[in-house]
């Protein structure tokens, strides 16, 4: 029987568990769909936008092919920016509020 090159990592549940109850710990309160944001401020990155979804309540999963990572876990929150453009971050990433500038 050949064995599929495409698998996803399956994490430990009781580690998922953790991992979501800190998460959910650390979310800042003031980040929920609707709220104007800034993310990645400061960086070269930064845009401003609205949060239009949040995925906050899905098990984080990467996937590997043939031994390797081609892909992370996703991040929480989607956001529309003003340009048009959709980014996906994580609560980290983010800043409530509009631009400052």
């Amino acid at each position: 029987m050949r064995r599929s090159k495409t698998e996803t990592v399956t994490p430990d549940p009781e580690a998922t568990t953790d991992a979501a109850a800190s998460t959910a710990a650390t979310v800042d309160p003031a980040l929920e769909v609707g709220t104007e944001v800034v993310a990645f401020a400061g960086s070269d990155r930064e845009s401003a936008g609205r949060i239009v979804d949040d995925f906050g309540d899905f098990t984080p999963v990467a996937t590997e092919y043939d031994g390797e990572r081609i892909a992370e876990p996703a991040r929480r929150w989607a956001v529309l920016t003003t340009a048009g453009d959709l980014l996906f971050a994580d609560s980290a990433d983010l800043t409530a509020g509009p631009p400052t500038k």
